[in-house]
């Protein structure tokens, strides 16, 4: 799936399941990198601050895919005292309607992120920039620590080198990345996603924002959506053990004179991951930044070949 001919489908009359399954608020912090650390895209926590409680909610395509999702992430969790799992159907604007209390609008730089309900109250600064989003079903609503490691990069390369480089997003959840990297000026980009829905929603979310056919969203993995690919300034908001896996495939997708920005690393387990990329790209530099207990780890490629 790209975004070519693409229309904003009509949420009001999609069917979809949820599941929701309490959870103890001590256990929060933790389920919360489980979810990080986990390819599918269809979980969230739901905290209630006044009551005191947590939940766990996965919203999925049909009920057969909910049993299955569950059934995967049920060993990840098994020790956090989940309560019992209450299946339902809903239609997904009554679910995007839910997330609505979630996602706050924020800024770094002179680029702010903001929920698209909010687009016409919002007051944006004279010179300023604004991405409108509805991260949908994806991942990348800006308010996750990965994710602001990510974009202080991007800041950071308009900053010091401007607009002249192609960036990747690999693993592009909700667009986020790919379409912030639009508005600072970048003019050749492109993100992919293995899941479709967050291709749709890249493509939504573009649209919404007057950029569709300015980004290059597709559909593939790690593998596939890097096969014949390089870009100056390649970013991976993806689970550490992804990211090791797929090691060759990242640092071979970097052009001469590029960096790779690699997130959604625990802060704990940045070592491990910088002796992975160490020995594949030896004469790289390397450094990380901490916000909270997440690490990016960004490459920056010499001239030498690998």
């Amino acid at each position: 799936m790209a975004c070519t001919g693409f229309h904003i489908h009509n949420a009001e009359h999609m069917q979809l399941v949820e599941i929701k399954a309490e959870i103890p608020l001590s256990a929060v912090e933790s389920i919360d990198g489980i979810l990080l650390e986990t390819e599918n895209v269809g979980w969230n926590i739901v905290e209630d601050v006044i009551e005191h409680r947590a939940w766990i909610v996965g919203m999925f395509s049909d009920g057969d895919e909910a049993r299955i999702q569950w059934g995967k992430l049920m060993p990840q969790t098994a020790n956090y005292g989940l309560g019992e799992p209450v299946f339902r159907t809903v239609v997904e604007q009554e679910w995007r309607d839910s997330y609505k209390t979630h996602f706050k609008a924020w800024q770094f730089g002179h680029l702010h992120w903001v929920p698209i309900w909010e687009r016409g109250s919002f007051q944006l600064p004279m010179g300023h920039e604004v991405l409108w989003l509805d991260p949908g079903m994806a991942f990348g609503t800006g308010n996750h620590e990965t994710t602001r490691l990510c974009v202080e990069r991007l800041v950071e390369w308009v900053q010091t080198k401007g607009h002249q480089a192609r960036v990747l997003d690999a693993g592009c959840g909700s667009g986020i990345l790919a379409l912030s990297a639009s508005k600072l000026g970048f003019t050749q980009v492109c993100g992919f996603d293995n899941d479709e829905e967050a291709v749709r929603v890249s493509c939504e979310n573009a649209q919404q924002n007057g950029l569709l056919g300015r980004v290059d969203f597709y559909q593939g993995d790690l593998i596939t959506g890097l096969n014949g690919r390089q870009a100056e300034l390649v970013l991976a908001n993806i689970l550490a053990d992804v990211l090791m896996h797929h090691a060759h495939e990242l640092v071979a997708s970097v052009a001469v004179g590029g960096q790779l920005v690699l997130s959604g690393i625990l802060a704990v387990e940045n070592p491990k991951v910088a002796e992975v990329f160490s020995t594949i790209a030896p004469n790289w530099a390397m450094e990380s930044h901490v916000l909270g207990e997440w690490s990016d780890l960004v490459l920056k490629r010499s001239d030498q070949m690998i």
